[in-house]
């Protein structure tokens, strides 16, 4: 993959998964609050689950800038990611990756994670892992 190519995957991959956590921040606002917890099971599970796609889009594309060919099946399992030993490329992905997969796809996804601080973590964690295929210049 030449330079331009790698440049054009990140930005396009970047602004794509950008673009999902935004829309999944603005439907977590709207499931208020109550104390602590998020009242509205229904809305932080789509959060969640748009948060996770914008993840698994950067996670694909990291990979790939890093020569990991990824098969042409749509759908992936935890497992797909971590048998590549994403570890051997980055020791702290793996950790942002637990996660953001245990938090986001499991909890937030059947909608029991309703815990806004639980979640900002996940989300943090998401943007570490998105902000992986930052490309050069963008702040």
């Amino acid at each position: 993959m030449s330079i331009e190519e790698q440049q054009e995957l990140k930005q396009k991959s970047y602004a794509e998964a950008l673009r999902y956590m935004n829309n999944a921040k603005e439907t977590l606002r709207k499931a208020k609050k109550e104390d602590k917890f998020y009242t509205n099971r229904r809305l932080v599970r789509i959060a969640c689950e748009r948060a996770y796609k914008g993840v698994l889009l950067a996670l694909d594309a990291y990979l790939t800038l890093n020569d990991v060919e990824l098969p042409t099946k749509k759908c992936r399992s935890i497992d797909f990611y971590t048998m590549w030993k994403i570890e051997e490329i980055d020791d702290m992905l793996p950790k942002y990756w637990v996660t953001v997969h245990s938090i986001l796809c499991l909890g937030g996804h059947s909608g029991h994670s309703l815990d806004s601080v639980v979640l900002h973590a996940a989300f943090a964690n998401a943007y570490e892992i998105i902000n992986k295929i930052k490309p050069a210049g963008c702040d």
